[in-house]
């Protein structure tokens, strides 16, 4: 069986390959507008939005919208625990403090815990929509109201999800979405803030930095399938070493850092290839909700994974379940080829995430806590037979 993998590019086709590959050879577009220009106008449609922002990255896309709301110096904002550093790193960026709170059994932020984290400095809850399941927007909604309070929509796991009927992104003051390597959809690097008009000086990416994304989906199509047989897995480590292929968060940004030119122009040359991703988007979503009911459908004869909570609207960018056993099941799987994800396997990840820079006191999250330490992470961009052996071996284990 050939690899399945959650993190390493899962969405990268033969398509994305060869469009990757005509654009690298042609630099003289890579400074044009003209897809840019069609992404701008593409998520203008899909989300009745006046205001859209290209950024290099979604964390670049959320410290400018705070920036623009005026949030900063002693400001607080809220968000929840279980997380990616670069959250509070964001928020820190804007000169904000980060405000955690705890989690309810969707892995998103818990209504409850909202109002008692409110102190006459909070000025947002940021509500970040978990594997793309959609947080309670009518209760935080209603928190917010009541004490005016703005609503940024982490949309990073979560483009096409939808919460009664409506677009995440669309049900907040303002949003922000990814498209990195492992998101719903994949320019290898890249985001956009929507809602909130925008006006931020931002420096243009080297054309070194623009070849090293072009080069990603390339490299990726030659390293995973020799990744089984560990030639793929040396090849990958190398060009890292080597800097040519990129850590999604840098060592800098583990130590609270930020990285020079975080505020960078999202290049033309990637808007190519995300427009080839978004012309797919639909798809994509429709297969991972096909596999997630595939999965429903498995747990319940299996007792001893605990699933998520379910909200209609799901695109399930990845399938979550608790055991009390993750290393030996993540183990298990790579040994069959299979690289389950690690969202999150520390309540502010990755592993090396100084918690003393997020601002987050141990203890104080518990749900968070407990979930991080039993996740797994299941595929859902994979076919229904892959997904038949990924049940079979979750038996087995």
């Amino acid at each position: 069986m050939e690899i399945i993998t959650i993190g390493i590019s899962p969405n990268t086709e033969y398509d994305d390959v060869k469009q990757a590959l005509k654009i690298l050879f042609m630099p003289w577009r890579w400074y044009q507008e003209d897809a840019r220009n069609q992404v701008i106008d593409w998520f203008k449609k899909q989300f009745n939005s006046r205001h859209v922002t290209l950024f290099s990255s979604g964390r670049s896309a959320l410290t400018a919208i705070l920036e623009s709301f005026g949030i900063g110096n002693g400001d607080e904002v809220i968000v929840q625990a279980f997380t990616c550093m670069v959250v509070p790193n964001a928020i820190r960026f804007a000169g904000a403090i980060p405000t955690y709170v705890d989690i309810d059994t969707s892995a998103n932020i818990n209504p409850l815990g909202i109002e008692k984290a409110i102190t006459s400095k909070t000025k947002a809850i940021i509500v970040q929509h978990t594997f793309g399941t959609p947080a309670d927007m009518d209760s935080i909604m209603g928190i917010a109201r009541k004490h005016k309070l703005l609503v940024i929509e982490d949309c990073a796991h979560a483009l096409g999800a939808t919460y009664k009927g409506k677009l995440l992104g669309t049900i907040g003051d303002a949003a922000f979405f990814s498209f990195g390597r492992d998101k719903v959809v994949s320019s290898v690097q890249g985001g956009v803030a929507i809602r909130k008009e925008i006006k931020k000086q931002m420096s243009e990416p080297s054309l070194f930095w623009i070849a090293k994304q072009l080069f990603h989906p390339i490299a990726m199509s030659i390293i995973l399938p020799l990744y089984r047989i560990q030639i793929g897995k040396v090849m990958l480590v190398i060009l890292q070493k080597l800097h040519i292929l990129t850590f999604p968060v840098t060592r800098g940004e583990l130590h609270g850092d930020m990285p020079k030119n975080y505020f960078m122009q999202y290049p033309n040359a990637l808007a190519y290839l995300l427009l080839r991703q978004l012309k797919k988007l639909e798809q994509y979503n429709k297969n991972r909700q096909n596999i997630a009911s595939q999965y429903d459908q498995a747990f319940l004869k299996i007792p001893r994974y605990q699933m998520l909570s379910k909200r209609e609207g799901s695109i399930y960018l990845r399938y979550g379940v608790l055991c009390d056993h993750p290393d030996a099941v993540r183990k298990a799987f790579q040994k069959r080829g299979i690289v389950l994800g690690n969202w999150y396997h520390n309540v502010i990840d990755p592993v090396g995430s100084d918690l003393s820079k997020s601002g987050y006191i141990y203890g104080s999250c518990p749900k968070a806590e407990l979930l991080a330490q039993q996740i797994i992470n299941l595929p859902t961009r994979i076919t229904k037979t892959q997904a038949d052996e990924v049940i079979r071996l979750l038996k087995l284990v």
